[in-house]
């Protein structure tokens, strides 16, 4: 899968089920079901994990809560728009 089979899959009704836990919550992200996304994510703790935690929390608008998940992913809050850092997030992990 690359990055626009993964942007066309956005318009089926679930995501496929061979994507990893981290493409389904940036997927439910896509089809704006913040809370979905999150509940995938926030019980994992792991690198990977935190960094998408990071990014939803950004895009919540909680950026004390993004910087805390930032920083146990190891990266610092990026000076790129959200739609730019979602599609960096989806390019690593595809």
């Amino acid at each position: 899968m690359n990055l626009t089979d993964f942007n066309e899959s956005i318009s089926s009704n679930n995501p496929q089920a061979e994507m990893s836990v981290y493409l389904k919550a940036l997927w439910y992200d896509a089809k704006d079901d913040w809370d979905k996304a999150h509940q995938l994510i926030q019980d994992l703790h792991d690198r990977n994990a935190s960094w998408i935690h990071a990014y939803l929390h950004r895009k919540e608008g909680d950026i004390g809560n993004a910087d805390y998940w930032y920083n146990k992913a190891g990266k610092k809050r990026p000076a790129i728009s959200l739609p730019e850092e979602w599609e960096h997030i989806v390019a690593v992990f595809l």
